[in-house]
C-alpha cells in the first residue's frame, strides 16, 4: 500500500511530464487543433497549481498575476496584429477555466484529505509553463485569425474540441473546462 507521500510524489511526477510534453499530434488536418491543444495543455497546469496553493496556503485567485498575463498577451497580440480585446476575452475565460478546475480540486482534497498533495513542483515552474502556453496560443490565433473569424468557426472548434479532450483523455471536469476556455474563440468581432 502506497503512503501519502509517494502517492503526492507520483502525482507530482505525472503531472510534470504530462505538463512538460509536447503537444500531442494526431496530424489532423482541424485548422484550430493546435490552438484548442494549447490551451488545453494550459488546463492542464492547474493540477500542479492547485497543489503548491493548497500546500503553501496560497490563494487560487491572484488578481496581480492574471493582469500582469491580460497585459503580456494583450502587448503579444498587439505586435501581431490580432485584436487585444479579443485576446483578452479568449485569456479570462482560459483563466476562469483554470481556476475552475483548482476549485474542484481544493473541494475534493476537503471532501478527502487523504487525497490531497503533499509535495508540489514550484509555482515559478509552472508558471514559465504557462507563460510559453500563453505565447503559443497568441501565435495560434494570429495564425488561424481567419478562421476563427469565418462562418466555419464553429464547426471548425467542435471538431477540435473533441479531438484534442479524446487524445488528452479529458475526464469530465476537463472537458467542461476546456469548452470554458475556447467559448469566445468563434465570438462575432
Amino acid at each position: 500500500m502506497a503512503t501519502p507521500l509517494a502517492r503526492g510524489a507520483a502525482t507530482v511526477m505525472t503531472v510534470l511530464a504530462v505538463m512538460t510534453a509536447g503537444p500531442v499530434r494526431a496530424e489532423s488536418g482541424e485548422p484550430l487543433h493546435d490552438l484548442v491543444d494549447a490551451a488545453a495543455q494550459r488546463l492542464q497546469t492547474a493540477d500542479p497549481v492547485a497543489a503548491n496553493k493548497w500546500l503553501t496556503g496560497g490563494p487560487i485567485t491572484d488578481p496581480a498575476r492574471v493582469k500582469q498575463v491580460l497585459a503580456a498577451v494583450s502587448t503579444d497580440a498587439e505586435s501581431k496584429g490580432v485584436a487585444t480585446d479579443y485576446v483578452t476575452d479568449v485569456f479570462t475565460n482560459q483563466i476562469n477555466a483554470t481556476e475552475g478546475i483548482e476549485y474542484s480540486r481544493f473541494a475534493g482534497w476537503k471532501f478527502n484529505p487523504s487525497t490531497a498533495p503533499t509535495t508540489a513542483p514550484n509555482l515559478a515552474d509552472s508558471r514559465s509553463i504557462i507563460d510559453g502556453l500563453n505565447h503559443q496560443m497568441v501565435s495560434q490565433i494570429a495564425l488561424q485569425w481567419p478562421v476563427l473569424r469565418s462562418p466555419g468557426c464553429p464547426d471548425a472548434l467542435a471538431a477540435a474540441r473533441t479531438s484534442v479532450a479524446g487524445e488528452r483523455q479529458f475526464d469530465d471536469l476537463y472537458r467542461e473546462a476546456l469548452d470554458v476556455a475556447t467559448r469566445s474563440y468563434c465570438a462575432d468581432r
